[in-house]
């Protein structure tokens, strides 16, 4: 991954990002804190009992090398903690630590969340550590911690309290962060649908290593329906964040501009901060000059080349569809008569077909089986337009989430043959 400068300050990347886990409630009021180690050896952290929901730049605490504070406030209580791993890791600039529920259920299970649910959370987080339980705060705590980040792990669960994470700058621990989260939520969700499927070692390379060889171009100006899927792009890709049905390090989007050329999101960025510049211009086998598109690129222009009718595509993981994708469990559509009308038969693809260049993927959807749960590795849908596929997208995702809790009540009343044609009839003929 290319190393992007980061030109924030201190005070406003803690306060961004603590504000994006508290939106996405993977912290509470008065729990977690985040902090920076600048290229002085000042530590920037966030302050003591002061509400994560209302945080502002002039909350944030510095605390210098030599002990000195600056700052309205006391520095987190757990500053301890955070000390210890700097000390022990100098290619560590970052840490999150926070107590999302799902990460809290491994961590008074005494367990760690298995990365190799899915090939870019392994890439991302690695193998997480764990951390004996010690006092809140105590300098035991902090060399518990700091020992497990010693032995090589990036993101370590902490016994009966929550996860500490570790990067590079902060947005990279943030995104290690979301998507161990991610994992966790959905090894829970997944075994409520049956045994959980783990990725091999043959199967993780099989993802890592696609490139997508694109011969460079410059566009002309853009036209206007260009700019406008520009726009419609990075709207629905930031509210599909924001609904966590995408995370930061996952998932791709793309709309056709005309015939043989789409926009695609650029590959290893932060979906939520894209801008309609960002976004990836590309045309036959060529791509946008100095933009690196999404790796999932020729699996999307293969489902365009094929399929005429569609307009937009998403690869995506929302938590509860992306729980099927993980389990032998099959996804039936056939619930309500909306899931059904969206998303007709749902079909499933083997796992690495999306990776290959041979374009059979395009074999697993159509306009008349517009959806498809990718085995460990989300989902796909299609659509006639952007908001028509972010709809579907909805429809799998709400689907999915009342099929799993509807497992916790009892047995399944699918609709029957005879509803099923009367729907075909009225809204699909």
């Amino acid at each position: 991954m290319a190393l992007i400068r980061e030109l924030a300050h201190p005070r406003d990347e803690i306060m961004q990002t603590m504000e994006r886990i508290y939106r996405y409630r993977m912290t509470t009021t008065s729990g977690g804190n985040l902090s920076i180690r600048d290229e002085s050896g000042d530590l920037w952290i966030s302050p003591a009992r002061v509400d994560k929901g209302s945080l502002t730049r002039n909350d944030i605490v510095c605390v210098k090398p030599d002990g000195t504070v600056e700052g309205p406030h006391r520095p987190s209580s757990e500053i301890p903690f955070h000390q210890a791993i700097y000390q022990v890791r100098p290619d560590i600039s970052a840490i999150v630590h926070a107590h999302p529920v799902a990460l809290v259920a491994f961590s008074i299970c005494r367990q760690t969340p298995d990365t190799r649910l899915f090939h870019q959370a392994h890439y991302v987080c690695g193998q997480p550590g764990f951390a004996p339980y010690a006092l809140p705060g105590s300098a035991q705590l902090g060399q518990n911690i700091a020992e497990a980040f010693r032995s090589g792990a990036d993101c370590v669960i902490l016994e009966n309290h929550g996860v500490v994470v570790g990067g590079r700058s902060l947005s990279h621990a943030y995104q290690r962060f979301e998507a161990l989260e991610f994992a966790g939520k959905t090894v829970i969700k997944a075994r409520h649908l049956g045994e959980v499927r783990y990725l091999s070692d043959a199967q993780l390379s099989q993802a890592q290593n696609r490139v997508v060889d694109l011969a460079p171009y410059t566009p002309p100006a853009a036209t206007v329906n260009e700019k406008e899927l520009r726009r419609q792009l990075s709207s629905f890709i930031r509210r599909g964040c924001r609904q966590r049905l995408l995370i930061s390090t996952e998932g791709s989007f793309s709309a056709r501009v005309a015939g043989d050329s789409f926009l695609i999101t650029p590959s290893q960025r932060d979906r939520e901060t894209l801008a309609i510049e960002d976004l990836v211009l590309v045309r036959g086998d060529t791509c946008e000059a100095d933009k690196q598109p999404s790796r999932a690129t020729l699996a999307h222009q293969a489902i365009y080349r094929r399929h005429p009718q569609i307009q937009a595509i998403v690869f995506a993981h929302p938590v509860n569809a992306t729980a099927f994708s993980v389990t032998s469990s099959q996804f039936d559509a056939r619930t309500i008569p909306e899931s059904y009308i969206f998303l007709r038969d749902v079909g499933r693809v083997p796992y690495g077909v999306q990776y290959q260049a041979d374009g059979k993927i395009a074999d697993y959807v159509s306009p008349t089986s517009p959806a498809a749960i990718l085995e460990n590795d989300g989902i796909l849908v299609t659509g006639t337009s952007v908001l028509d596929a972010f709809d579907r997208l909805e429809v799998l995702e709400s689907t999915a989430e009342a099929v799993i809790n509807a497992r916790t009540l009892g047995p399944i009343a699918a609709m029957p043959a005879a509803v099923i044609e009367e729907l075909k009839r009225a809204f699909l003929s």
